[in-house]
């Protein structure tokens, strides 16, 4: 039979960038995580809470959708032309939850 020789001649650095980065995303999104429970365990209930998990969310979905989704390696107007109509949907439904009960107030009034 033939003898089958494997020849294993490969870097043993080679991937160290792609690990760096990928630990460094695991340490920031931990921390990020760590702080919410931190808040969530200690911070009162109440608009200041609530406003800083909102900024907290935000703040986590950009950076996952940056890093996993490879959005940060685009170009700056595919970048623009996702950014600002999400910005647009997210203030339409704040401004749906806080007017919409206005309806009411004018009915009932």
């Amino acid at each position: 039979m033939a003898e089958i020789h494997h020849i294993h001649n490969q870097d043993p650095n080679a991937g160290a960038e792609q690990r760096k980065a990928i630990w460094k995303t695991f340490w920031i999104l931990l921390i990020l995580t760590a702080v919410e429970f931190l808040i969530a365990f200690t911070v009162p209930h109440g608009i200041l809470k609530v406003t800083i998990f909102i900024v907290m969310t935000i703040v986590k979905a950009f950076y996952i959708v940056g890093e996993f989704m490879h959005l940060k390696h685009e170009t700056k107007s595919l970048i623009w032309s996702i950014l600002v109509p999400v910005v647009f949907v997210a203030w339409l439904i704040l401004a749906l939850l806080l007017e919409g009960n206005a309806i009411f107030d004018a009915v009932f009034d």
